[in-house]
């Protein structure tokens, strides 16, 4: 069988299945990329710019068909499919707008002759993508390295398997020459080998820390550049002079979009106790509200898990909280009378460090609520796990916002917003969140060749 298949989480139902590479399927992707490169590479930026260009207006024209898609097959809630679609039309746009600035000469003063830094593609690449963002997660790695020059191994989540193909359609429609960007449908030991050849000079992958760990020994191995972004245990800090109305608004967004399925979700939510009894209550008050519901319906906020198997794991998280002595606040869980990987919003309390749960990411609808003495007591909590991807603050003090942020051990800070993305601001983390960055100025610098020219005549 297949690992390559759609099951609509909604219902429980496998809709299709495609066939897995064989070891042929992989040579060729190779080679079609190695070759395509030679190519590629010298195909100005203008050209370029025009195809990212329509890249984006395909888009925009398919959003709804792309948007129904995500929804069979990894249950995203319609609206928020939309978004990221919309999203993903932004990116392509800004690297085709900003790329021959962002990939101008750097000169240096030099006291004889002259000196400059060009910036220079280096090859073939790989992506390892996953499913919780099926677009997006495609986009801000490729846009970036196609204007840069490099082609494109790309090897999406085994279920999202009629999303990646679509992504070839879109991007053959808009022009972009055969084997820049090439789709496998490959095993992890076949994306091992990608890793390996000597055709191949990089990889960028998006997921969990195991599977960060095993990508990273391998290109270690093979001395080639990796870009991480890993696992995420946002903290959503909550100081005496937020804005409660706001911040809770804030904190239903940042934990329950995208069914609380994201890196960046504010997971620990750290309420310092001048306010912490109205936020838990205004906040628990809202979760109540909430129900999971059909991921194809307009209105829908929280749709069911991406699969069987994630809602599986993270009831196990939360029974073993509970268990190990957490306070429910409010209860949910698997719905184990009804098909498909539904699972109810869940709130915590009482989390301390001997449970495993503090340390550990909840990647779905269940968050947990913290207690703070303070700010820096806040600060301390908030530091204290082996994430450190991003953080929100809410609070009305600028001078406040700009402190806690300098002391935050993460790669991102928003201030009275939920953690986002956007095209022209970087992303990524630090720690066990991963290195590396994504998107806006510093997207664009991960896999080049800063190649030096010194003439001193």
């Amino acid at each position: 069988m297949s690992d390559y298949q759609v099951t609509n989480p909604a219902t429980g139902e496998v809709e299709s299945t495609y066939p897995t590479a064989t070891e042929q399927d992989i040579q060729h992707a190779i080679q079609q990329a190695d070759d395509a490169y030679q190519d590629w590479r010298k195909v100005s930026l203008s050209e370029r710019s025009a195809m990212l260009h329509k890249i984006a207006d395909i888009y925009d024209e398919r959003q709804d068909e792309l948007a129904k898609i995500i929804a069979t097959e990894m249950g995203k809630p319609i609206a928020q499919g939309k978004g990221e679609l919309g999203l993903v039309a932004q990116i392509y746009r800004y690297y085709a707008d900003n790329a021959e600035t962002l990939l101008a000469p750097n000169k240096i003063d030099v006291d004889q002759g002259s000196a400059s830094v060009v910036k220079l593609p280096v090859g073939a690449l790989l992506g390892i993508m996953p499913w919780n963002f099926p677009h997006y997660q495609v986009a801000r790695f490729v846009a970036p390295n196609f204007m840069a020059g490099n082609t494109i191994i790309l090897k999406h989540a085994p279920q999202c398997p009629q999303t990646a193909e679509v992504i070839v359609d879109i991007l053959k429609d808009a022009g972009i020459p055969e084997g820049v960007y090439n789709n496998i449908f490959a095993t992890n030991d076949q994306a091992a080998t990608i890793i390996e050849d000597k055709r191949v000079q990089g990889v960028s992958l998006t997921g969990s820390e195991r599977a960060g760990q095993a990508v990273a020994k391998i290109a270690g191995g093979a001395l080639k550049k990796v870009v991480l972004e890993l696992g995420g245990s946002d903290a959503f800090i909550v100081a005496a002079d937020a804005d409660l109305a706001q911040a809770i608004q804030n904190a239903i967004v940042g934990r329950f979009g995208n069914t609380g399925q994201a890196c960046n979700a504010a997971k620990r939510l750290i309420v310092v106790e001048d306010v912490y009894e109205p936020f838990v209550k205004g906040f628990t008050d809202t979760v109540r509200g909430i129900s999971a519901a059909d991921p194809l319906q307009q209105d829908t906020f929280i749709g069911p898990m991406s699969s069987q198997s994630a809602a599986e794991n993270l009831q196990k998280q939360l029974d073993g909280a509970i268990e190990s002595g957490a306070t429910v606040l409010v209860e949910g869980g698997m719905n184990e009378d009804k098909a498909g990987a539904w699972f109810a919003p869940a709130v915590l309390a009482d989390v301390d460090s001997s449970m495993p749960v503090y340390s550990e990411e909840l990647f779905g609808p269940v968050a947990v609520i913290y207690k703070a003495r303070d700010i820096a007591h806040a600060i301390e909590i908030a530091n204290d796990v082996p994430f450190g991807l991003g953080a929100s603050i809410q609070t009305q003090d600028a001078d406040l916002a700009a402190d806690i942020a300098d002391q935050l051990e993460v790669g991102m800070v928003y201030i009275n917003t939920p953690s986002g993305s956007e095209a022209n601001t970087p992303f990524g983390g630090v720690k066990r969140s991963g290195f590396g960055r994504e998107l806006g100025t510093l997207g664009i610098t991960e896999f080049l060749n800063y190649k030096l020219i010194r003439n001193k005549s």
